[in-house]
């Protein structure tokens, strides 16, 4: 299909084509990556913008209950959701599970939904690579809401911030002491805090759970892009589908006040500010990975193990080899130095 027959499609909101063109976003193909980029240029002339919602949680919280009850909430109220879940990659195969839409049975069979799980592969942030490449083709798409669900709480993750309007923490009843090594970056960065399966025997528990949260979040330094009263905690329960609405409710109240004050389009040319970063990084970054880069590495690193080279040297060699015009090759480091 050619470029521009796929971007009309996506524009009409075509489900199969949008599928296409976020494997092809996703693809690390060099002819698949000009054909991408040429796409998502094309489609950033639409304008559209959709809410995007990051949401991050330990694992077994109810990630997966709580987009499926709360996508269903939105699509009664006339709008239409993408879930972008990302789902871990094992570090010995590279394989992932991906099963994101036989959870989310209900979602996935509404036609105002669309759900498309990707793998992790080795980037860290809790997002894969091309994640925000995948959330611009949904909002060229037409939807509304766009949720980014990560693969679960680490000190990394708050990189899905960079690429959502509203960050929501999801934790579950008394869960406090397993989020110890990780809660103090993550609860900076989100915007609600969201206490899940507030419902029989532990919904006392979750109450307690929500006002112990309540009372952290007063406690760390105010945000000039939050209002008054946020960040702050609620509790619902996804099962029962009690609290949900007014979960949208307080996250469409700080989306107007962003949009009312300046934040919303100063984020979002910080965020694209960042991912350009990160782009530039993963780009140059990528040019360790070819056939070649591999071979030099690995023959450099058994001289290093071997202590024939020292592992500085080996590296600036490699550099030079790969990026002539900017390494520091290992005759320059040999050269005397000018005095000042």
């Amino acid at each position: 299909m050619e470029i521009s027959t796929l971007a009309k499609a996506v524009l009409r909101g075509e489900r199969r084509a949008l599928a296409r063109a976020i494997t092809l976003a996703e693809s690390g193909r060099a002819d698949h990556r000009a054909q991408a980029t040429e796409l998502l240029e094309a489609l950033g002339q639409s304008g559209r913008q959709a809410i995007r919602i990051g949401l991050s949680g330990t694992p077994g919280v109810g990630k997966s209950t709580f987009i499926e009850s709360f996508g269903l909430m939105l699509i009664d109220q006339g709008l239409r959701v993408a879930v972008l879940a990302v789902d871990p990659s094992s570090k010995r195969t590279g394989g992932s599970i991906l099963g994101d839409k036989t959870r989310m049975d209900h979602l996935s069979r509404a036609p105002e939904a669309f759900i498309r799980p990707s793998p992790s592969q080795s980037h860290l942030g809790g997002v894969a690579r091309r994640t925000r490449d995948a959330v611009a083709l949904c909002e060229a798409a037409g939807f509304d809401v766009v949720l980014v669900e990560t693969v679960g709480v680490g000190q990394s993750e708050t990189v899905v911030a960079d690429l959502s309007d509203v960050f929501l923490l999801l934790l579950a009843p008394a869960g406090g002491d397993e989020l110890q090594g990780v809660k103090r970056g993550i609860m900076e960065a989100a915007d609600m805090i969201v206490v899940n399966k507030a419902d029989g025997d532990l919904k006392a528990t979750a109450t307690r759970t929500c006002a112990d949260y309540s009372g952290a979040l007063r406690l760390l330094r105010k945000r000039p892009e939050d209002p008054e009263g946020f960040p702050k905690a609620m509790t619902v329960s996804a099962l029962e589908n009690n609290g949900l609405p007014g979960v949208w409710d307080e996250i469409m109240a700080l989306v107007d006040w962003r949009r009312a004050h300046g934040h919303w389009d100063r984020r979002r040319a910080e965020q694209a500010r960042r991912w350009f970063e990160e782009e530039l990084r993963e780009t140059v970054l990528a040019r360790l990975q070819t056939p070649e880069a591999r071979q030099m590495g690995a023959n450099l690193g058994a001289q290093v193990e071997a202590g024939q080279i020292a592992p500085a040297r080996a590296a600036q060699t490699m550099l030079a080899a790969i990026w002539p015009e900017i390494a520091d090759t290992p005759e320059s480091l040999d050269a005397p130095q000018d005095s000042a």
